[in-house]
């Protein structure tokens, strides 16, 4: 069933952390460090680039993991995250991307309070860099240590201290032009590696026709019931899109890569490029662990991608090929995040507080930062557990827990002018804090210190389901206090005009007049395609 990790293997993965570790180092050594190039590339990098970045950050070991997992359990229903982060990915490039640009900011809660007030940025990049802590840098580091413990025979820490010293050498140094100029070929690493485990899997299973006879026909059909625990319909047409508003739109984490962009064209067609890549995970990271549970059926939930990855279905040599990809995957995401929450702690916390810091001094108190900030999720690694068993489901369950407030306070605060600084303060004072109180009595049911049956009853709605929810009182709450507390002069706040109605206008105003005729065409040509291709996988997976 499984065959050892050869010296072939070894070599072709020393290579790839050679290779890494060069372009890291050369990108960190040819730049003059100010503060826009260490934490925005300078802001000059192409559309192809800002793509793949894009993916490369959002792809990661709890993808490979998780996605998998959750395949292998329930089939590829739970692709339904990655198709619908398609559309969003679009709005993103074609409405929001002219808005963060022409508003001139460097970070998301920067963004706030040019839209609202300078309590809303504090409160935004707080609670951003908690979110990190809690679900990218330490699931990160948890799936990247399953994956490496079963080929290696490596323990969860040590895993976890290897990746964050080997991707901090040159992140940490060398900030976001090393970031992004690796993640593309990071990028290209992991999707071809996936891609082949993918296709020796597939040969070792019958092809598709063989897979769809080991396993149920559930596992092929992506429109589960209302009352499914994990995947209703409901939650996914409805509940989905609020966590994927957040993820992609507001959080500093994925936006940042748009920020480093020279131009609004580039950052657009970076964005649908990223969408366009997004089809890939259903077929190269769900489809695996379908796979794995139709070639060993005892192996089910987060083991299914690593099973498969030490089984002896990848020759020697081929099976070095795809752990580096994966390898790729870990520190492509890893070293978003150390330059996302430095940006945040520097642009959000530091700079306000002393103005009369050189560029040299931000770029050093980064540095610091993203240093102590890994120590601090290196420490919490053990809590993700204490969970689900089925690691994908455990983040997207937290981040509907975290994501409906902030959704709300940018929908309303991009759509609607009169929406006021203390209705978006409080939404997301109130909001994150009945997310928080779902997140606390799950942790309590699930670690058996408490049966209360209210608690019980609580925490059986369906995570899906309670993003609605909160999307809605939410909603309710952000639109009653701007009502409640309307400022007697002016409603709109005069630092920034430019919000979605403009941007809605300006789109329709070029498409109407072919003005930028050939990029706008082929950019439209694109954004068509990519919705074809999501409602032709859906009527035939329904």
């Amino acid at each position: 069933m499984y065959n050892t990790f050869t010296f072939s293997d070894g070599i072709i993965l020393f290579a790839y952390l050679i290779i890494v570790l060069s372009m890291g180092f050369y990108y960190s050594r040819v730049r003059d460090k100010n503060f826009n190039e260490y934490f925005l590339a300078g802001k000059n990098v192409g559309w192809f680039a800002i793509g793949f970045s894009i993916f490369a950050t959002n792809i990661s070991s709890e993808h490979f993991v998780g996605l998998a997992g959750s395949g292998s359990v329930r089939g590829l229903a739970v692709a339904q995250f990655e198709l619908l982060a398609i559309f969003i990915l679009i709005l993103l490039g074609w409405i929001l991307v002219p808005i963060y640009h022409r508003a001139g900011v460097v970070t998301m809660p920067e963004f706030l309070e040019k839209r609202f007030d300078a309590k809303s940025r504090k409160f935004f990049a707080g609670l951003s860099i908690l979110i990190y802590l809690v679900t990218k840098i330490s699931v990160t580091i948890f799936a990247g240590g399953i994956l490496f413990y079963k080929i290696f025979g490596l323990s969860i820490y040590n895993s976890a201290i290897i990746i964050v010293l080997i991707t901090g050498l040159y992140s940490v140094i060398g900030g976001a032009s090393a970031v992004i100029r690796t993640h593309v070929f990071q990028g290209w690493l992991m999707i071809l590696g996936a891609v082949t485990l993918t296709l020796f899997g597939l040969n070792e299973v019958g092809w598709y026709e063989g897979l769809r006879s080991k396993l149920p026909a559930d596992y092929f059909t992506m429109f589960k019931p209302m009352t499914d625990p994990d995947f209703p319909w409901t939650g996914i047409l409805f509940g989905a899109p609020i966590i994927a508003f957040w993820y992609w739109c507001t959080d500093q984490y994925i936006v940042q890569r748009l920020m480093c962009a020279g131009t609004i064209e580039n950052a657009r067609r970076g964005s649908l490029l990223a969408a366009s890549l997004k089809i890939l995970p259903l077929f190269i990271l769900v489809l695996p662990g379908l796979i794995a549970a139709a070639l060993f059926p005892e192996v089910s939930g987060d083991d299914a991608y690593p099973v498969l990855l030490a089984s002896n279905i990848l020759p020697a040599g081929v099976k070095g090929f795809v752990i580096a990809g994966l390898l790729a995957a870990v520190m492509s995401s890893m070293a978003s995040v150390f330059n996302t929450t430095a940006t945040l702690f520097v642009n959000d916390f530091y700079k306000p507080r002393h103005p009369e810091a050189n560029e040299r001094k931000l770029v050093l108190i980064g540095r610091l930062s993203a240093t102590v900030i890994v120590v601090f999720a290196i420490l919490g690694v053990p809590l993700v557990k204490l969970i689900s068993s089925q690691m994908y489901l455990y983040l997207q369950s937290v981040q509907a827990f975290i994501s409906p407030p902030i959704t709300a306070v940018f929908i309303f605060g991009l759509l609607v002018k009169q929406t006021t600084s203390k209705a978006a303060l409080w939404t997301l004072i109130i909001g994150e804090a009945i997310g928080v109180s779902r997140l606390i009595a799950q942790l309590l049911i699930n670690t058996g210190v408490s049966n209360n049956s209210l608690l019980v009853f609580y925490t059986q709605i369906n995570f899906l389901h309670f993003a609605i929810f909160l999307f809605l009182f939410s909603s309710v709450l952000i639109f009653s206090l701007s009502y409640l507390t309307k400022p007697v002069q002016q409603t709109v706040a005069d630092k920034l005009q430019y919000l979605f109605a403009e941007s809605f206008g300006e789109v329709r105003f070029n498409l109407i007049h072919m003005k930028n005729a050939a990029g706008y065409k082929s950019n439209m040509m694109l954004s068509a395609f990519l919705f074809l291709i999501i409602l032709g996988l859906w009527g035939l997976l329904y």
